[in-house]
């Protein structure tokens, strides 16, 4: 009876009781009859097999080649083993080591090697030529083998036990025969092997037959596509955990694409499976084309209809075509049985991957395309579900690991943080933003969901160059201040853009406009005011601005009132009306011709865009025509907006009154005065009291403009002989006020550069007004007169005539409009006192008694020459009549 024939049960029985080996001594199993001719007789008798006799005899396998029945030995000759020897440290070793230690005889790699080269069966037939005949070794292939123990080792002869990494099958190998002979060890196309190079010697239980070069029994799965050129992409592209399942798995068959079928996925795609970051996909997709049951699929299982499930759970339809070819689902094969110790390998030539089965998330891609860092800081904060997911449309805009490199790590927020968190939702732009799509000044929604925008998205501003055509520049994107630096990568439904630097997204709004130095005027006011926190955290606000000059236009004295410490509540509301509550972006408030939003303060600001498309914002309070040129600049910050305007807001709920305005004047003295005279209710900006002889007069649509000399202009005065002199006061305070009728229209002066709003009480250039003294005195009339000095005023009464004229004038230092009085009036701020001019009795009666006496003098001469001509016409004859007198009058 053959070896080959035991019985299964039996041989089943008999494996547990030898654990350090793979081999079994078969005392029970020897040749029936005794022979007079064996195999190793037939390599004693041959000088061509001596080295393969002493291999034999190393490992123990003579009795074992003496008990075999009817078997093939391929035997490498002295010349196969020499040249093999050279290249294999253990043949080498075997042959030449006289120092080889018997006493141990487990040599199982050795001793499987040779099974390789046994049949246990005679060889029937050499292949007909050009046919590829297929045989079972004895040779059956195991994932490990076990280190010896210290048990001495069971007694020869050695036999192959059944099992092992293929199924329960012994390993294969396949004879060709064509013109240039026969060969063993060849592929499934007849190709390689070893040549049969001495006739087929017979023995009593079976054949030699010597070939020139050694048979290598098959490796493990991973070695066997390391060494085949037609995988070499996806060797490439192999990580440890795929090539850990190929070595280790039995019973795998594997159905793998050649190189050219990966041409079929995205350039990204295979760019992804070829970083460090494509494990799992890459056990995804081995385990798509691998196939692990309980035997071998070789291709002679294979027939149509046969359906095969793969690791990774996908169903493979095997199919025969008309024409003898092999389909795999959507594939053909185009090399089957490529021999592994743990299995086989099929070449296709295609991907068996199912539509839709292995989608490479964003994640993959930016991993691919070195954003290792950007993937990493997402992971941190978990954010993962914006790159694994591949339905969603988003446009992310990454920066390379180069980038995050330079940074160093020093201008991002602590990994894991709250910041780091919302600066990378900055980065994500839900929807797909393609760069046709891209227009300048655009604001795209991100993912950054703000509090302080009402649970709103917040914007990312886009500017784009068109480049010029001239210089050959091309388009350029900036997004929030980052450039793009390379062509965008589309991915499933998103777009990447890879940009120069991280975005930063928008702080709160103080510390936003705080690198702008020509707006820290404000920021000044209002980091001393109770309402920085207000304007810093209130949610879903747009903030107006005004740039430093701002203050200067308002007008000297207003500006020093509202940054005074006692004005903290007019200051904080006019910062409050410059706080729209609501997020109004450029392209809202440039839509239109008028808006009205509400401010924080609790009034509402008007915006109007004019014909030429300049925008101006008006204010609900303050004096006629006061408004400000708009510049919508769209700074972005958490809770909203920032744009700038050219000019101070008054609110209505500020009453900036001459009495502020003199305070703000350093006028104390002054107010006093007036308060003395009894004119208080100008410093209130009241009407006149009914029981004064002004009720009448002047009304509410009268203003007042009050001259006031600082407190150190009266120090060379005495102001208790100027108290107690009520007459001189009165006329002393009257000089300096001068009532200004309300105009309906805004002063605009004669001045080519005019402001927005006239912040002056009265125009100043070369201008009369009366006061409240014009009425009793020739001298109350004031005159304003402009120096050649830009901006620089004089003021002085009109036809006052001092001894050197210095007394009778003053210089105009500074000036603030007042609201009440519907904005007319104000406090002129002058260096001096102006006293009520009273001229001395020689300068007030001498001339006009001149006058009169030489007047009187010209009459009475006048006179007393009519007086003598007449009485020189009375006295003497004047003339005779011609011809004398008549008779008439002789007769008389």
């Amino acid at each position: 009876m053959r070896w080959g024939c035991l019985p299964v049960a039996l041989t089943a029985a008999l494996l547990p009781l030898f654990t350090y080996s793979a081999q079994i001594p078969l005392s029970n199993h020897t040749a029936s009859t005794t022979v007079s001719k064996t195999l190793v007789d037939v390599l004693s008798a041959d000088p061509d097999y001596v080295s393969l006799l002493r291999l034999l005899q190393r490992t123990r396998l003579i009795p074992t080649l003496n008990r075999l029945v009817d078997s093939t030995l391929f035997a490498p000759t002295n010349d196969a083993i020499k040249r093999h020897s050279e290249s294999n440290s253990l043949w080498r070793s075997v042959l030449e080591d006289e120092s080889f230690n018997t006493a141990d005889n487990i040599q199982e790699k050795l001793r499987q090697q040779l099974f390789y080269h046994l049949l246990n069966y005679t060889l029937p037939n050499t292949p007909s030529e050009g046919k590829v005949q297929t045989h079972d070794t004895l040779h059956f292939p195991r994932l490990g083998l076990q280190p010896p123990t210290r048990e001495p080792p069971p007694n020869p002869p050695w036999m192959p036990v059944p099992g092992g990494s293929l199924g329960g099958k012994p390993q294969r190998v396949r004879l060709f025969a064509d013109d240039s002979g026969t060969r063993v060890g060849v592929n499934a196309f007849g190709a390689g092997g070893a040549s049969f190079v001495k006739g087929i010697a017979e023995a009593a239980n079976g054949v030699v037959i010597g070939i020139d070069n050694v048979l290598e029994p098959p490796p493990d799965l991973a070695r066997v596509i390391e060494q085949h050129s037609s995988v070499s992409y996806f060797n490439k592209i192999l990580g440890p955990e795929a090539v850990s399942r190929l070595n280790t798995t039995a019973n795998l068959t594997v159905f793998l694409p050649v190189d050219e079928a990966w041409d079929a996925l995205d350039p990204y795609e295979r760019l992804y499976l070829e970083s460090e970051f494509a494990a799992d996909d890459l056990q995804r997709i081995l385990n798509m084309h691998a196939v692990v049951k309980e035997s071998v699929e070789w291709s002679d299982s294979f027939k149509s209809g046969v359906t095969l499930t793969t690791l990774d759970g996908t169903t493979l339809d095997i199919a025969i075509t008309p024409e003898d070819k092999v389909k795999i689902s959507d594939a053909e094969l185009v090399q089957p049985d490529i021999y592994a110790s743990n299995g086989v390998l099929h070449l296709v030539d295609s991907l068996l991957i199912p539509p839709n089965a292995l989608k490479l998330t964003p994640e993959k891609y930016l991993l691919a395309l070195n954003c290792t860092t950007f993937v990493s800081l997402l992971h941190s904060v978990d954010l993962t579900p914006l790159i694994n997911d591949t339905d969603p449309e988003y446009t992310i805009l990454a920066p390379t690991d180069d980038i995050m490199s330079i940074l160093g790590g020093s201008d991002l927020p602590e990994r894991g943080s709250k910041e780091l968190r919302r600066l990378l939702q900055y980065h994500f732009l839900p929807g797909r933003w393609t760069p046709k799509k891209m227009e300048d000044g655009l604001l795209l929604e991100t993912e950054l969901i703000e509090d302080g925008l009402a649970g709103g998205r917040q914007v990312l501003p886009v500017e784009v160059d068109l480049g010029d055509p001239k210089k050959k520049t091309s388009r350029h994107i900036t997004f929030g201040g980052a450039g793009v630096i390379s062509e965008p990568v589309h991915v499933n439904n998103s777009i990447i853009y890879f940009i120069n630097k991280p975005i930063t997204p928008p702080a709160d709004p103080l510390e936003t406009a705080l690198p702008l130095l020509d707006l820290s005027s404000f920021l000044a006011a209002v980091l001393s005011s109770s309402q920085a926190d207000t304007l810093r955290t209130t949610p879903h606000t747009t903030l107006l601005i005004p740039r430093n000059d701002a203050f200067k236009r308002l007008g000297s004295l207003v500006s020093a009132h509202l940054l005074s410490p006692s004005a903290k509540l007019d200051l904080e509301s006019v910062l409050l009306h410059h706080t729209l509550d609501s997020v109004e972006y450029a392209t809202r408030l440039s839509k239109g011709s008028q808006h009205t939003f509400a401010t924080l303060e609790g009034s509402d600001v008007t915006f109007q865009r004019t014909k030429n498309d300049t925008m101006y914002v008006g204010a609900s309070g303050g004096w006629v025509g006061l408004k400000a040129e708009i510049t919508p600049r769209n700074l972005l910050t958490k809770t909203g907006v920032i744009h700038e305007v050219s000019d101070i807001l008054i609110p209505r709920s500020v009453q900036l009154t001459v009495g502020k305005l003199v305070k703000a004047a350093k006028g104390s003295t002054m107010a006093s005065l007036v308060n003395k005279a009894g004119f208080g209710w100008v410093l209130n900006g009241t009407a006149p009291p009914e029981d004064t002889p002004y009720a009448g007069q002047y009304t509410e649509s009268v203003g007042w403009t009050l001259l006031c000399p600082p407190d150190e202009a009266f120090k060379k005065y005495n102001l208790t002989e100027l108290y107690a002199d009520e007459e001189g006061l009165k006329a002393l305070v009257e000089q300096h006020l001068i009532p200004v009728p309300v105009p309906e229209t805004d002063f605009t002066g004669d001045q080519v550069d005019v402001p927005l709003n006239n912040n002056r009480p009265l125009v100043l250039d070369d201008a009369t007004y009366s006061t409240l003294r014009s009425p009793t005195s020739v001298y109350g009339d004031i005159v304003f007169q402009k120096m050649q000095e830009e901006d620089s005023y004089v003021v002085g009464i009109k036809g006052a005539r001092g001894t050197d004229g210095e007394g009778d004038f003053a210089r105009v230092v500074a000036w603030g409009r007042s609201t009440t009085g519907s904005g007319a009036g104000g406090v002129i701020q002058i260096d001096r006192l102006l006293v009520p001019y009273q001229p001395k009795w020689w300068v007030e009666y001498g001339a006009p008694t001149a006058v009169g006496s030489m007047g009187l003098v010209i009459i009475c001469g006048f006179f007393y020459g009519v007086r003598i001509l007449w009485k020189r016409d009375t006295t003497e004859a004047t003339y005779e009549p011609i011809g004398g007198f008549g008779r008439d009058d002789d007769e008389d």
